[in-house]
């Protein structure tokens, strides 16, 4: 994987997508925003969209491994190949270590 790989964390409403925004104009690399990963996936009733469908509905946050999985596929699509900005994500550690091995 080659490109630019830029991270934005912060809090909610701390103005990371607003400033994704102006990177992916200047960069002219994708926004990977997982909340709209995931109602894309929920949409399309993908595999990880059903999963996340049925988590979201009982009122539960997505577990680590479906977000991880959905990212690890999203990745491997072309338009990530110039590189790409995550908007809120990692979240965890355990996200951080999973995405660390991904990009490896």
């Amino acid at each position: 994987m080659k490109g630019r790989r830029v991270i934005l964390i912060g809090p909610p409403g701390g103005g990371k997508g607003t400033q994704a925004k102006y990177l992916v104009d200047f960069y002219g690399i994708v926004q990977l925003s997982t909340g709209d990963m995931l109602r894309v996936a929920v949409e399309n009733n993908s595999e990880i969209g059903l999963q996340a469908k049925e988590i979201m509905e009982a009122g539960k946050l997505v577990p680590d491994q479906v977000i991880i999985e959905m990212v690890s596929e999203r990745l491997g699509l072309p338009d990530c190949e110039k590189g790409f900005i995550f908007d809120g994500f990692p979240r965890t550690i355990e996200q951080a270590k999973s995405l660390d091995t991904i990009l490896a």
